[in-house]
């Protein structure tokens, strides 16, 4: 696979139109299915320095309605991935998405405490502009220090996020 570098960019409100692209695909294969598909991350914070990776959580009822929901999303290119380790969170793999923005996919039941942190934290930052500013710099920072080390670029913001969850009470 070779040595991946981390990238972060300026905001982009191409992200935003991005995203409505991956929902519209998403909303048609589900069918009903979801409650809702939530643009979360950092692409989905106007003014905020990111990598140009949409994340996307689609919001189900409760886990009676994985089987069904991994089915419909297998049906247009998506594997189920399990959990990676975070309770509440199914991840989903794909091919032949060229047409879209690279994103990462994941199902919620709606009493899940990741969806429940992933709006809160966007939502936060999209009523503070100076934790935006403070976060981009934090980000462009990890990103110039640990250009191919994903884990240390995580473990150099992570202070600043859980200054954030315990600001909002998580």
């Amino acid at each position: 696979m070779g040595i991946r570098t981390i990238i972060v960019l300026p905001y982009d409100a191409q992200w935003k139109q991005d995203f409505t692209a991956i929902k519209a695909e998403l909303q048609e294969a589900l069918d009903g299915l979801a409650l809702r598909i939530e643009h979360v991350g950092s692409t989905s914070v106007p003014g905020l320095s990111a990598k140009p990776i949409i994340d996307i959580d689609v919001v189900i009822r409760d886990e009676s309605m994985l089987e069904a929901v991994i089915a419909a999303l297998g049906r247009i290119g998506y594997r189920h991935e399990g959990n990676y380790g975070i309770a509440g969170r199914e991840a989903f793999g794909y091919e032949g998405k060229e047409h879209l923005r690279d994103h990462h996919l994941y199902v919620c039941p709606l009493d899940s405490p990741e969806l429940k942190r992933h709006i809160a934290f966007r939502d936060y930052l999209r009523s503070h502009p100076e934790a935006v500013h403070e976060y981009s710099r934090v980000k462009e920072e990890g990103a110039e220090l640990y250009p191919h080390d994903i884990d240390r670029y995580i473990e150099h913001k992570s202070p600043f996020i859980e200054g954030i969850y315990r600001k909002i009470g998580i």
